[in-house]
């Protein structure tokens, strides 16, 4: 990029993903554009463009970009109730798995991969309905139980009866237990979109399936491991008995992604989705590139997955492909795993990472990743007349 200040005034697109467990997007792209402002007041107009992929942050990243908060009540993981936000726009509404059934509503953080379940999801659903969406956009990421979707679709009217014709709401642990599946009372979807956002591929089953790739991460030991594996294929025969055409969903690309919510959502007859794709389009991301001189995005780790399709790369993408022509783009992040000071190859010209300017833990200190971030923008605005 070759405009600098004292050329004329250089627009910036703060467009960054969340800090998972630090600071929203929505905080990652102020404290970047405020450094941007106290370096060159005169010389740059920043915008910020908040982001998600799908996972927690994604009903945020909505309401900043312009969606109506609608306050809902569910039942969470294991039970408690959780106070939580759907995000709704013209007939959209945005929920995600995160903060209804997620890793992050468990209470005390303490993993429970047997008993948590995707119930407060399917609540969460009802309540989009209720409010008259007729296109539900499910945000997959971040959840906390190997249910299959079970909880899911319990919540949406699905029964699930044991040996002795007792309707109870399956968790991971007790899929094995349902002898029967009664679809009589789901809830009608005829004239919903139902949208399932994901960037995960795997299969409900087998080595590369929900139980066994992503169980470990929910605290899983490899006993847990084998009943929940065996739980979701007991799962599959018994809603094929109902009906369903499950096992051919169960081998479907995102049938494992939220524990088997993907496969859930499939045969409620779900579009599944990139996630960070998707977001993109959905928060405008296209329309705020207009005009936009540099492109600063940025996540909290910048590692394999990342190269792989995650949002940074989405960006850089989108910006190379700008039909006004190609936009440079710099990547701010907490942590870079890669080891490179920037990813030519895949459109990004430089890359800060919070990790390498302090020894402190920034995941830890909100505070701090804040004036480091800040930092980098005023680095970032210090080489504007140079190319990124």
């Amino acid at each position: 990029m070759s405009t600098s200040p004292a050329a004329g005034r250089v627009t910036v697109l703060v467009a960054p993903d969340k800090f998972k467990g630090s600071l929203t997007a929505g905080e990652v792209a102020r404290a970047i554009g405020e450094g941007l402002a106290a370096r060159a007041p005169e010389g740059v107009d920043w915008r910020a463009l908040p982001l998600a992929d799908g996972g927690d942050g994604s009903v945020e990243a909505a309401l900043a970009a312009g969606f109506e908060a609608v306050a809902v009540r569910v039942s969470g993981p294991t039970g408690e109730p959780v106070e939580g936000r759907i995000a709704l726009r013209r007939g959209t509404a945005v929920l995600e798995v995160a903060g209804t059934c997620g890793l992050q509503a468990l209470p005390g953080g303490r993993l429970e991969p047997l008993t948590s379940t995707s119930l407060g999801l399917g609540l969460a659903v009802r309540a989009g309905l209720a409010e008259g969406a007729a296109r539900i956009v499910v945000g997959l990421g971040g959840s906390a139980s190997t249910d299959g979707g079970a909880g899911m679709l319990a919540a949406l009217g699905a029964r699930f009866l044991d040996r002795r014709g007792e309707a109870f709401v399956p968790a991971g642990g007790t899929l094995c237990e349902v002898a029967r599946v009664d679809l009589s009372r789901i809830v009608d979807l005829a004239g919903v979109e139902l949208v399932a956002a994901s960037d995960v591929q795997n299969p409900l089953l087998g080595p590369d399936g929900a139980a066994a790739v992503y169980g470990p991460q929910k605290g899983a030991s490899p006993s847990e491991l084998e009943l929940l594996e065996a739980g979701l294929a007991h799962l599959v025969a018994r809603l094929d008995e109902a009906g369903m055409p499950a096992s051919s969903a169960a081998q479907r690309p995102g049938a494992g992604s939220a524990g088997g919510l993907g496969f859930a959502a499939l045969l409620l007859g779900a579009r599944v989705v990139s996630g960070a794709d998707f977001f993109l389009d959905l928060l405008g991301f296209d329309e705020a590139l207009g005009g936009a001189d540099l492109v600063v995005t940025g996540e909290g780790r910048l590692d394999g997955q990342t190269l792989s399709g995650k949002l940074p790369l989405a960006v850089a993408r989108r910006a190379g492909a700008c039909s006004d022509g190609p936009v440079p783009v710099v990547a701010v992040v907490g942590h870079n795993a890669l080891g490179r000071e920037s990813v030519p190859e895949h459109g990004i010209g430089r890359v800060y990472a919070l990790s390498s300017m302090t020894e402190r833990d920034t995941v830890s200190d909100p505070r701090l990743s804040a004036q480091l971030l800040a930092e980098a923008g005023r680095d970032i605005a210090r080489r504007l007349g140079v190319s990124f």
